[in-house]
Parts: C-alpha cells; structure tokens; sequence
C-alpha cells in the first residue's frame, strides 16, 4: 500500500464478479450505440466490418493480459501510476497522473454524464435546459455512494452493468427479428459505399478507442479479494464479454439495417429500435443508452479517484488528498475533490476539447504502462508470479505497437490535438519541478 503506516488501508472486498462488472461497466458506455456506424461508413461490407470488431477485440484483449499480470505482481490501488513509479520513477508517474487525474478522467467524466443526461431527458421527456443540471446531479450521486465505500460502489456497478448488457441483448434480439432468417446478408458487400484500402486502419481506430477503458480494474486492485487470483480471471472474463457483446450488436446492426443503412446512420442503436417498435422502442434504448453511460461515469469517477488519492500519498498531490476514511475505507477527499471539478468541467462546457487534448497521452500511458512488464521481468527474474503473460514477450510487443501506431495514425488525422497532449504532458514537468521544490522549503 502507497499510504503511510499510520493510514487506514483499503479493504480487500471486490470478488470475480465484482471484477469483472468493473471491466464491463469501464469498457462499455456510449460507443457501440453510435460507433459502429462510423466503422461502416468505413469499410466496404460486413466482413470487414466484423473483422475489425473481432482485431480490435483480440488485440484489446492482448492489453488485458498484460495488465492481469501487473495487476497480479502488484496489487495496490493507483494502477499504470504505481507501476510508472517504480520502474520508470516519480517524473514519468507524476506527468502520467497529472494528465489522466486532473484532466483526462473528470473531463471524459463530464462528456460521459452530458450524454448520459442528455439520453435521460429523452426518455422522460424533459427539455433540453434540464440536461446539465441533471448531467451535475448525477456526479454528485455517485459520489455520494462511492463515499460509503467499495461494496456501495460496486453493488451501483453492478446493476448498471447487468442493465447495459441487457440493452445490447435487445438489440440483438431485435436485430435477429428483423433479419427474417436472412442472415447470409451479414457479410454482403454493400455496392453504395468505395473505400480505400487504406480505410482499414482508419477504421481500426474507433473501434480501438470503444474497447478503451479496460484498465479501470487496477485502478481499484488495492480492494480485489485474492487479487493474485482474482485480477486475472476478473480482467479476462470481463473482457471476453465485452467482445462477445460488441461482435453481436454489429451483427444486429448489420442484419436489421444492412451496411448501407448503418453507415447512414447517426443513431444506429435508436434507428434499429424504432424499426421495430417505432418511437416507444427509441425511447427504451435511450433508457439503455442512459443506464450505460451512468454506468461508465461510476467505474471513472471511483478508479480516477484512486490514483489520486495513491498520488497524495505519495506527496504528489496535497496530503490531504491521500485519506482513506478509517470506517468506509473510501478516499473520501479523492472522490469529493474529482466529482468537484468534473462538475466544474461539465457548466464550463469545454471538456470536449480538453479530452481530446489528453487521449494520445492516455494511449502513451497504456504504451509505458504495458512496457514496465518488461522492467518487472528483467528487475524480479526470481519474483514468484502468480499469473504470467502468454507467449512472452511477443503478446507486449504487439500490443505496445498497435497502440504506438494508433498514437501515429492519430497525430497525422489531428496533428493539433495531438501537439496539445504531448504540451499538456510537457507542461507537468515544471509543476512537478516547483512542486517538488515547494514540499522541500
């Protein structure tokens, strides 16, 4: 544990499946209602689309691997930060925390609970003034509950995971409805869309950035229950969910719409429901859509709020930040300063930008953070590991590359977001430098 001797540590109280709702409830949120139409507008048929769908899984579940086992030779709470410090030292942990903690997480936050407040004004008929004051109201409620610890947390958790898998499988049951028993349509080529062949790896990067969120999990690893055990199979049956869930819902998408409709499409999860049920059936996957984000912003907000109370305790953060309250066992400071400036971020309205300020230096974290695997085999050769990464150091590489790649593909489609991160990342250097400057006088 990163706290000093005199705190209160977290207690160890999320078991297999309490692990795997968080890798669910992380990965999944508004993505596969909306990107798939992206990746169709895309591709040239369902094949390809597929295809995608199922690389983009298996090269997610590559990362997933190597974070069993960092998650399993190291399980604290702080996540990619903890690992960064102790291979790489305090700078590189500090410019990784300084971004996810102070932007990245409170500002997907805030897009995700606009969204989530958006869908939810939908359903209930609420105009369109009442969507940040909702958006604010469900911050505050999940901080609340998160207050009261870990089980609270996960028990919310988990009935938002359980609800977002049962909208994807009424997608896919209205899919299947709809196809009429035409489900060799699936894979036909859709003469109305000509696309590049180097399309293909733009493409790949929605469907990439929809299987993000995977890592939350160690984020938390300081609260699993035997989490030598416990990381590896929670991590690997979350995500095999997650991909069985995102392949299926392309096929419904594909069988009830036809590629040339998804790719039309702005909608595709609403558009798909109203086929069937007409308007009252876009208002129940609003509701879906609602429970999914909710979710999501849940899973954020309790691991965001550990790797800063894991930076307090390190005295990278005001101390303070680093309590862990003796009966709830919660960082309650942690949690109360993240949903503060969230809600912050949401009335300001800018956060959009900002996130996509910091998402090629979160792809840069995940790079670094999958590469202190090979620091941790060279330093502790003779460390019992409970769980080791199959066919090392090949799975690594690869996933270390594809996301090097994604980082590249992503400076030359935006080059201005991405000069903005890597100066977001460069501006931490100073501040850690006068800060570190100001805890010595």
């Amino acid at each position: 544990m990163t706290t000093t001797d005199s705190s209160p540590a977290y207690l160890r109280r999320l078991g297999v499946w309490d692990g795997a709702m968080i890798v669910i409830g992380g990965v999944i949120g508004a993505g596969i209602f909306r990107t798939p139409a992206t990746v169709a507008e895309r591709t040239s048929s369902g094949l390809p689309l597929l295809a995608l769908w199922v690389l983009g899984g298996l090269l997610t579940l590559t990362g997933v691997l190597c974070y069993a086992e960092l998650g399993s030779r190291r399980p604290q709470a702080g996540g990619i930060y903890l690992y960064l410090r102790e291979a790489f030292g305090m700078l590189p942990a500090f410019l990784f925390g300084w971004t996810m903690a102070l932007i990245n997480y409170p500002g997907s936050v805030a897009a995700v609970a606009t969204t989530f407040a958006d869908y939810f004004c939908q359903a209930v008929g609420l105009p369109l003034l009442w969507v940040k004051p909702v958006g604010v109201a469900a911050i505050v409620f999940i901080v609340g509950v998160n207050l009261f610890g870990i089980r609270a947390g996960a028990l919310m958790q988990n009935i938002f995971a359980v609800l977002k898998l049962a909208a994807i499988a009424l997608l896919v049951a209205v899919g299947l409805a709809l196809a009429h028993g035409h489900l060799g349509g699936v894979l036909a080529a859709d003469a109305t869309q000509h696309v590049s062949s180097g399309a293909f790896v733009g493409a790949l990067l929605p469907v990439l950035f929809t299987y993000g969120g995977f890592h939350y999990l160690n984020d938390l690893a300081g609260e699993v229950r035997d989490p030598q055990r416990t990381l590896p199979r929670a991590l690997l049956l979350g995500m095999l969910g997650v991909v069985l869930a995102y392949v299926l819902a392309n096929v419904a998408y594909l069988t009830g719409m036809g590629h040339a409709g998804l790719a039309a499409s702005q909608a595709p999860a609403a558009d798909l429901m109203r086929r069937l049920f007409g308007e009252t059936g876009a208002k129940v996957m609003a509701i879906g859509i609602a429970c999914s984000t909710f979710g999501y912003c849940s899973i954020a907000i309790a691991g965001g709020a550990r790797v800063m109370q894991t930076m307090g305790a390190d005295g990278m953060l005001f101390r303070a930040v680093g309590y862990i309250d003796p009966r709830t066992r919660a960082p309650q400071v942690a949690l109360a300063l993240l949903g503060a400036w969230t809600v912050v971020l949401m009335l300001w309205g800018n956060f959009g930008q900002l996130v996509d300020y910091t998402t090629v230096g979160e792809w840069l974290g995940h790079a670094f953070g999958i590469g202190t695997l090979f620091w941790y085999r060279w330093k502790f050769v003779d460390e019992p590991a409970p769980y080791r990464v199959p066919l090392f150091p090949l799975l690594p590489l690869v996933f270390v590359l594809t996301v090097l790649g994604v980082i590249a593909a992503t400076a030359v489609a935006s080059p201005h977001d991405a000069g903005m991160s890597l100066l977001i990342i460069a501006l931490g250097a100073p501040v850690y430098w006068l800060w570190r400057r100001w805890q010595r006088a």
